[in-house]
């Protein structure tokens, strides 16, 4: 089973989310903010990241960057999952260093689909 760490401070979107990872099997952490994501990750490891934009505090553009900075984190995949779906936004994604940017209303086949392509 795959810990997936979810930062994300919707929570209607957060239990549709957690819904389709569940439904493939993987269990998920959940945390509202960055600044929350950061404390989880000194003490377990997810196999995957997925992270909205638009957070309390730092954006998920910041905090992706900050994690592919990271020695301990950088290799963890981050795929951000945002309402934002203008290309600019795809590029700040990509400048951040996610691995995949997807928008929402997020399919659960698509989300499935990027996951599987990321860590199995």
């Amino acid at each position: 089973m795959s810990d997936i760490l979810l930062v994300e401070d919707s929570q209607v979107e957060a239990q549709k989310i957690t819904s389709y990872l569940q439904n493939q099997g993987r269990s998920v952490l959940r945390v509202t903010s960055g600044e929350e994501a950061e404390i989880r990750l000194k003490q377990e490891k997810p196999h995957l990241i997925l992270l909205d934009v638009i957070l309390p505090g730092e954006s998920g553009f910041e905090l992706c960057r900050k994690l592919k900075a990271d020695p301990v984190t950088k290799k963890i995949p981050v795929v951000i999952c945002s309402t934002k779906n203008k290309e600019i936004d795809k590029i700040w994604g990509r400048m951040s260093g996610a691995d995949a940017y997807l928008t929402k209303p997020v399919k659960e086949e698509t989300l499935q689909q990027t996951i599987n392509q990321l860590i199995d």
